[in-house]
């Protein structure tokens, strides 16, 4: 059997085949599109990141009594940012049986709080929902 071989022809006599060009040109649409994206998912991660001027963590929770559990609470802010810290607490099914919202400003970075929540049976676990900025 005899292999079927597609004629070479010389470059400089015919030019690139369109196929070369096609590839090329897909090569550099792709690569801009492809700097263009990361640009933007780097942008939206910077804004992400440096767009929180309040920032909080629950350091440890202990259930006090069948009405009530105490949460260590750590916020980190801008010195002028003021806001809210949303705090929840839960019972063994997961409803939720508390809920307490600490409000917190002054010039201070980090916050250091112990808070009481009040729930309305016996809790098993507590968790910060989240924290946000008043708007300026």
């Amino acid at each position: 059997m005899t292999a079927v071989r597609t004629p070479v022809l010389p470059e400089e006599r015919y030019g690139r085949s369109s196929d070369e060009r096609a590839d090329r040109k897909l090569k550099i649409v792709g690569s801009v599109l492809g700097v263009g994206l990361l640009a933007l998912v780097g942008w939206f991660g910077y804004d992400y990141v440096a767009g929180q001027s309040v920032s909080g963590e629950l350091i440890k929770f202990k259930r006090v009594s069948d009405t009530s559990v105490e949460v260590h609470l750590e916020v980190r802010k801008d010195r002028d940012a003021a806001g809210t810290c949303t705090l929840r607490s839960r019972s063994e099914d997961g409803a939720e049986v508390g809920r307490k919202d600490v409000r917190f400003e002054g010039p201070e970075t980090r916050i250091d709080e112990v808070v009481t929540v009040r729930t309305t049976s016996s809790a098993t676990s507590a968790e910060l929902v989240g924290c946000t900025a008043d708007a300026i």
